[in-house]
């Protein structure tokens, strides 16, 4: 089979997003090492739990996502202890935050893309986009050439049960199945329903999106409304995504491993 490509007008729309965006000395790929101010989510606040989608197949590649060696979530210090004290207020609660991604590499990124220009490859397209056409994911915004989350002080996020169990792994390619469906048929995955998946491309991953109500909506209002305590900024289009306030990197993407290794200096 030819590979499919994106057309011309698309790939400079990706290109035109990456040049629009301000870059530092930081950025080069390869950077050895994470800054002092990085640290394992995992060392400030242990009770947090993880679930590193790009470090494993399940996400909306199909596969182990470029430059996440470990499944662990890397954070700005600030971030880390801010996500800490908004456990602190969950926990009476009998809920805990759960994590899917925080610091990203440039090179994860970059495999995003590739991926992306491949139309060819939609494997996983029933369960992260079955109402989106792969040729459209830079024009609606789900791809893009840069990532909040190459700066280090953001983070994909949910809430779950204290004592919820996780759920089988599903196999890749997951079967035939909806992101945006009722709970019950999506892939298990412990957490609160929140109205989608994690990663779902789809207008009903907005945040606000009115069609979201009942207990979905109360448990999106909640975790708005205690991140947003600690200085959290949400992304309107994703209702997993929250930017801790003042950004310690505002304009640096950098592109060290996600590994225990990047926190110590070389």
């Amino acid at each position: 089979m030819t590979r499919r490509t994106l057309p011309a007008v698309v790939l400079g729309l990706s290109l035109a997003v990456a040049a629009a965006v301000p870059t530092s000395s930081a950025v080069a790929h390869g950077h050895p090492s994470a800054p002092d101010e990085f640290v394992a989510l995992r060392d400030v606040d242990p009770s947090i739990v993880h679930e590193i989608r790009y470090a494993t197949n399940h996400n909306f590649v199909g596969e182990r996502i470029d430059d996440y060696r470990a499944p662990l979530c890397l954070l700005t210090r600030p971030a880390a202890e801010a996500l800490s004290r908004a456990q602190d207020e969950l926990r009476p609660m009998g809920l805990t935050l759960k994590v899917y991604d925080c610091y990203r590499p440039q090179g994860a990124v970059d495999h995003f893309v590739r991926w992306a220009e491949d139309l060819d490859d939609e494997q996983m397209k029933s369960e992260f986009y079955p109402r989106v056409e792969k040729s459209r994911l830079f024009e609606d915004g789900y791809i893009a050439a840069k990532s909040g989350h190459s700066r280090g002080s953001t983070v994909d996020l949910t809430i779950q049960p204290i004592d919820a169990r996780p759920g089988p792994t599903p196999h890749s390619p997951h079967p035939e199945g909806s992101c945006f469906g009722p709970v019950e048929d999506r892939v298990p995955d412990a957490s609160l329903d929140m109205g989608t998946a994690f990663d779902c491309f789809d207008v009903l991953s907005h945040t606000a999106n009115p069609a979201v109500t009942g207990e979905a909506r109360a448990n999106r209002d909640l975790l708005v409304d205690v991140l947003a305590a600690e200085d959290f900024t949400n992304l309107p289009e994703e209702w997993w995504h929250f930017t801790h306030k003042p950004e310690l990197f505002p304009t640096t993407f950098f592109d060290f491993p996600v590994s225990r290794a990047s926190l110590v200096a070389p």
